[in-house]
């Protein structure tokens, strides 16, 4: 079995981080396990708890570290593989093994992990966990603590939440690295896509070519794959269709690293040879949208501002269009916008397509001060606060023209003063648009993480010859 590390030192020096940060008491970080598919033994593919990973690194199944924040004991909680696991899965390293190469120095058996739960509590001592989010974790935690299920939201450690953000959210060299190369990889299962795309094909078949590069790079999918010609359904997993010339495919893919480091990209490019007229005026918005919150990214700024911005080029260019009308400022204002852009401009990345969002959205993507909004569009940007050097993102704007809300809002005449219904009524039919690249951001600004993937008109049709 080959382990994927970093050097152990990381990994100490990050949980010495950690047990600074948190006040008495122990941190319990619960790694997964294997879960089941539709039978005990078919499981679905093995994914470690990414905190887990984050300051433990071991890429297998079942098993916890427990810090002590007052001693600086650190130990890995785990089971000793007998002769049927060897069996089935070839030799496997020692406990003790597994803890050295992460620098930990103490083992003990996973079924006493219940146990020295159970002392801490009777000592008066504070447990800090994570909120679970898998059924497995959750039942254990459930048994040990003596808490409802449907309590440990409550039970987990705030305090925990918020030292794990801090840490995490601020990328090192290392990590750095490894998302270039998961963005790399993610570029060449776009132009495994972009380059395989033919009329009359599944989408299906295209979809398969993503998969590949994910694999033939080393990687796997980050999320499932979004391929389709009905771009304006943001989250559309079906690749049942076929392609035909005149249409747009949307494909939003990324690839996770052996490191586990995910990429998240998004091109749109015709079925056939060229865009047509009509799509490559909408085409030309969004990437004007993308260019100008790129321009804007560097420490400091809001990330609400750079959505904000974003939203106003947007709405310049449907003013173009004849689509939207008014002052484009007043139109975002007015939510105006999200007729045609109902989501956020992008998210937190990192070992998680959307970084650490197990550990609550309000606290990796907004503030104390900076709280999330609740009104339609708004309440779909995951990210709001002040960007800082390290900082690890996605910049995706899309126009999408989604026939339902359109007939919503024309029923309430909703915002006439900004929008052209009878324009829009034209573009009932058109579907969406969206492109997406990965950046970190650097002292004075922001660089694109991973190789060129293309995204002008003109480099986009090439690809298409």
């Amino acid at each position: 079995m080959h382990l994927h590390l970093f050097d152990k030192l990381v990994y100490t020096k990050r949980r010495q981080q950690l047990a600074a940060k948190v006040s008495k008491g122990i941190i319990l970080l619960m790694g997964n396990e294997d879960s089941s598919m539709n039978y005990a033994d078919n499981t679905y593919p093995f994914r470690q708890d990414s905190t887990f990973i984050y300051y433990a690194g071991i890429d297998i199944p079942g098993l916890a570290v427990i810090l002590d924040t007052e001693t600086g004991e650190e130990t890995l909680f785990g089971r000793e593989a007998g002769i049927d696991d060897i069996i089935w899965t070839g030799a496997l390293p020692s406990l003790q093994d597994l803890a050295s190469a992460v620098n930990i120095a103490k083992t003990r058996p996973y079924a006493q992990l219940a146990e020295v739960l159970k002392s801490a509590q009777a000592n008066g001592r504070r447990i800090h966990i994570l909120p679970p989010y898998r059924p497995e974790n959750k039942i254990k935690l459930s048994e040990w603590l003596q808490q409802p299920i449907g309590g440990l939201q409550q039970y987990a450690s705030l305090e925990l939440i918020k030292a794990v953000i801090a840490q995490r959210a601020i990328k090192d060299e290392h990590e750095v690295a490894e998302l270039d190369k998961a963005v790399s990889i993610s570029v060449d299962m776009h132009l495994a896509a972009i380059q395989a795309t033919r009329p009359g094909m599944m989408e299906y078949e295209i979809a398969a070519k993503v998969e590949e590069a994910a694999l033939a790079g080393g990687g796997r999918l980050s999320y499932p794959t979004i391929l389709t010609i009905n771009g304006q359904i943001l989250h559309n997993h079906f690749h049942g269709n076929r392609v035909a010339e005149g249409q747009m495919i949307l494909c939003d893919a990324g690839a996770e690293n052996v490191m586990h480091y995910a990429g998240d990209l998004t091109r749109t490019f015709p079925v056939g040879k060229q865009f047509t007229t009509r799509q490559r005026e909408v085409y030309q918005v969004v990437l004007d949208s993308l260019d100008h919150a790129v321009s804007l990214l560097k420490p400091g700024v809001q990330y609400k501002e750079v959505h904000t911005q974003a939203s106003i080029k947007l709405v310049e260019g449907l003013k173009t269009l004849g689509l939207m009308k008014g002052d484009p400022a007043e139109a975002v204002a007015a939510g105006a916008h999200t007729l045609f852009f109902q989501c956020g401009l992008g998210h937190m990345m990192g070992l998680d397509v959307h970084d650490m969002e197990d550990l609550g959205e309000q606290y990796v993507g907004y503030t104390d001060t900076l709280k999330k909004s609740t009104e339609f569009g708004w309440k779909s940007l995951r990210l709001g606060r002040e960007l800082q050097p390290g900082f690890v993102l996605t910049v995706e704007p899309g126009v999408y023209v989604i026939p339902e809300l359109i007939d919503r809002w024309v029923a309430e005449n909703k915002l006439s003063n900004f929008i052209d219904y009878k324009t829009v009524a034209s573009y009932r039919d058109f579907g969406g648009i969206r492109i997406e690249d990965n950046y970190l951001i650097t002292a004075d600004g922001s660089r694109k993480l991973g190789k060129d993937l293309p995204k002008t008109i003109a480099d986009i049709e090439a690809l298409r010859q």
